[in-house]
C-alpha cells in the first residue's frame, strides 16, 4: 500500500460560516488551526482538521462596536464558549470515493466538548505535492448545546428566533509531508 500524508497549511485555508435568523443572516470566517490527511493508493483514507473558535470574525457588520459585541456573544457560553472550548474538531471515520474527485465522508464533529457523527461530500483536487479539499457542512447547533434563541427550547421568540442549522464552507489547502 502506498500512503501519502498531507499537512493543512493554515495560512491558505479558511472556513466561512453563515448563520440565519428570521430577519436575515450573518456571515464571517473562522481560522483553521491545523489538520492532516492521508491517501492510500491515491484514495482519501483519513483526515482531521481543527478550527479555532476564538478566531470567529463577523464580515457583515461594519459598525466596530456592534461587531465586537456580537463577536463577544458568539465566544460566550450562549454559543461556542471559546475560552473553555477553543477548538472545534472534525475527524474522518469513513470515506467512500464518488465521481469527479468527490468523496462521501462520515466523521466525528466535536464542538463544546460534544461529539456527533455527521456526513458530507468532500471535493478534492490532488497532485503529488498538494491537495485542496472543499466541503459544506450543515450543523444543527442544538446538538452541541448551543440553544440561544432556538425554537426547540424557547417559545414566543418572534423575529428574534435564530434557526438551528448553520453552514460551514470549508476550504483546506494541504501540502505533502
Amino acid at each position: 500500500m502506498d500512503t501519502k500524508n498531507f499537512k493543512v497549511n493554515s495560512e491558505k485555508s479558511l472556513v466561512e460560516w453563515i448563520g440565519r435568523k428570521v430577519t436575515g443572516a450573518h456571515n464571517g470566517t473562522i481560522e483553521v488551526k491545523e489538520g492532516t490527511f492521508a491517501f492510500e493508493d491515491n484514495h482519501l483514507s483519513s483526515g482531521k482538521f481543527v478550527i479555532d473558535t476564538r478566531s470567529i470574525k463577523i464580515l457583515d457588520i461594519d459598525d466596530a462596536e456592534t461587531n465586537a459585541q456580537f463577536a463577544g456573544h458568539l465566544a460566550s457560553d450562549d454559543f461556542f464558549n471559546s475560552d473553555q472550548f477553543p477548538d472545534a474538531v472534525f475527524e474522518i471515520t469513513h470515506t467512500e470515493p464518488g465521481d469527479n474527485n468527490s468523496y462521501y465522508v462520515t466523521g466525528d464533529l466535536t464542538i463544546k466538548g460534544i461529539t456527533h457523527s455527521i456526513t458530507t461530500t468532500l471535493q478534492i483536487v490532488k497532485t503529488d505535492n498538494a491537495a485542496v479539499l472543499d466541503t459544506k457542512i450543515v450543523i444543527d447547533r442544538t446538538k452541541f448545546n448551543i440553544k440561544f434563541r432556538s425554537s426547540n427550547f424557547f417559545t414566543n421568540l418572534g423575529d428574534t428566533l435564530i434557526y438551528n442549522n448553520f453552514d460551514l464552507n470549508v476550504h483546506l489547502v494541504a501540502e505533502a509531508i
